[in-house]
Parts: C-alpha cells; structure tokens; sequence
C-alpha cells in the first residue's frame, strides 16, 4: 500500500483544488460548476506543460535542418545499423535536437489523467466529487453504466468532439509523414509509420469509452487545446529574406 501512497496524495491534493475551483465557479456556472472546474484545472495543466510542447516543436525543426545530414550517414552506414543509429543520435545530441523529447507532453498528461479517473472513479480523496453532475448526469458515470435520459446525448456530443479534432490531427499526421524531422523518409519504416501515425488519434477517442464522465471532459478539453496549440505552433514560417532581396539601393 506505501507504493501507492503517492499516487493517494495527489488524489487528495486534486480534490482538494477541484472542490475549492467548484466553489468558485458556483455563483457563476451553477449546477455545472465542477464540470467547469475541470476544464479550468485541465487549462492549467496544459500551461503548466506548454513550454515543453513548444521545445518539442524547436526540436522537430533542428531535426529538419540535420535531415540532409542525417540522409548523408544513412548512405555511407547502410550496411552498418549500430554505428549508423549511433551516428544519428551523436548529430542529434551535438545540435540539440533530442529525438524523445517529443515523448513528454503527452507522458506528463498521463498522470493527471489517472488522478482524474481514480477521482471520480472511487471514493477517493473524500471529497464528494463523485456525487456533482452535469446536465443531471453524475460525473463518475461511464458510458456502460447506460445512456439514459442526458447521459446519450452528453456522451454522444463529447464523442463527437473528439472524434472531429481526432480526423482533423490524422489528417495533419498524414501530411507530416516524412516530413516531421526525424521520422523516416524511405523503407519499411516509412511505411509503417505511414500506416500507423494517421490512426494515433483516434486512440483518445477508444479511451474516453471507458473513462468517467469528468475524465472524458479532460480529454475533450486537452485535445481541442493540443489541436489550437499545434495549429498556432506548427504554422509556416515565412522564409527568411535571400541576400539579393536585402540588399540596399
């Protein structure tokens, strides 16, 4: 049980600060006060995470610049994977660019999540949470728990949600294959990455069918946000002026 005294604390601490952001909110939001709580607190995770999703962009356009390079070892070590892998990571480490950082936006996300899920899973944390609703349905409540009265069509419409910014991210992972610094460009692993990259998505839509209510609004909130952060994040960037265009009169 000491194993998982950590992980009750924290529980503890986040029914803490969702009880006291619900008080808040109740003069305002009334009856959907903790839904909005949650919103608030996912809003405040992912501030909290920003810098690293922004570095992990800094870092997927180092890797774009060293794609010549890295395209370079892979000719001259195409009959030796070791060297040519430990070629690859010196070029990435030497430039700054580290290939798993990409990693840890989405790692850091996991724990608030299971948080969330144990929350208004259990009992936990003592706080009452499980006993709040939104449009009358309990935030604890999972999709097999049935869809009767307001539970239908509130799932259904968070489901939809997600599965409209889950198409539009596939699309956008579709379009990055082979471009993304750091992915493969040619080969079985292109392929596969092909493959599989544009259904990644869609697994957020899989986990919210198992997950409370209150969680899947913390999906539903971090997606959009990921979806508005990447769009703002990734646009193109104008070209830099040539010389021949700078030059004075």
């Amino acid at each position: 049980m000491l194993a998982f005294a950590p992980l009750h604390d924290a529980v503890g601490a986040a029914g803490s600060a969702l009880s006291w952001l619900t008080e808040l909110l109740e003069p305002l939001a009334g009856g959907a006060a903790t839904a909005a709580a949650i919103v608030l607190f996912t809003i405040a995770v992912r501030l909290l995470i920003s810098p690293l999703t922004a570095a992990q962009v800094r870092g997927e356009r180092r890797r774009a610049a060293l794609a010549p390079q890295v395209r370079d070892l892979r000719q001259r070590y195409a009959d030796d994977p070791a060297t040519l892998q430990r070629e690859v990571f010196t070029l990435y480490r030497e430039a700054g660019a580290n290939p798993i950082a990409g990693c840890l936006p989405l790692l850091l996300q996991a724990p608030f999540l299971l948080v969330l899920y144990r929350l208004f899973g259990t009992s936990e944390g003592g706080t009452g949470l499980l006993d709040e609703r939104l449009a009358g349905v309990p935030l604890g409540h999972h999709l097999n728990d049935g869809l009767a009265g307001a539970a239908g069509p509130l799932f259904g419409v968070l489901l939809v949600v997600l599965l409209v910014v889950a198409w539009w991210s596939s699309r956008r992972a579709s379009a990055a294959v082979g471009t993304v610094a750091g992915t493969p460009t040619e080969g079985a692993g292109a392929a596969t990455l092909g493959r599989l990259l544009p259904l990644l998505p869609f697994t957020t839509v899989l986990v919210a069918l198992v997950l409370p209510l209150a969680a899947v609004i913390y999906l539903v909130t971090t997606s959009v946000w990921s979806a508005v952060e990447q769009a703002v994040l990734r646009r193109p960037q104008a070209a830099p002026p040539t010389a021949g265009g700078t030059g004075e009169r």
